[in-house]
């Protein structure tokens, strides 16, 4: 049953310089078409619109992943860029009743700062 209470979304944290990130964005993006219920996001971590959330992230491997449904973090870590991977993922969250995972205080307040910018500006 598909968990609700919010909007859903699904941010990757990368880097325009990485080619992981490069290879992985077209992918990424096309789930936003998929027909899920999510918001898919990109946010460049050294893009100088988000410089002032993520200047003391050291995200240090790509592609790193924020799943969040409306103001709650449920998932914050590392992801192998592989697009069944991202689904399972994704699937998992929406639902299952999931325990969130690597979301501390740190990422809460991360997402509260971020998420109303993805609102507007879609990131």
């Amino acid at each position: 049953m598909l968990q609700s209470g919010g909007d859903w979304y699904v941010v990757c944290l990368c880097a325009q310089w990485c080619g992981t990130c490069r290879a992985y964005f077209d992918g990424f993006m096309a789930q936003q078409s998929a027909g899920a219920p999510m918001r898919y996001c990109w946010v460049d971590v050294e893009d100088a619109a988000h410089a002032d959330l993520l200047a003391n992230w050291e995200i240090e491997t790509f592609p790193t992943l924020l799943i969040a449904q409306g103001q709650r973090p449920v998932f914050m870590g590392v992801l192998p860029p592989q697009l069944p991977v991202l689904q399972r993922l994704v699937h998992s969250c929406m639902v299952e009743n999931a325990v969130p995972v690597g979301v501390d205080a740190a990422v809460q307040a991360l997402w509260t700062q971020l998420q109303p910018r993805l609102a507007v500006d879609g990131a």
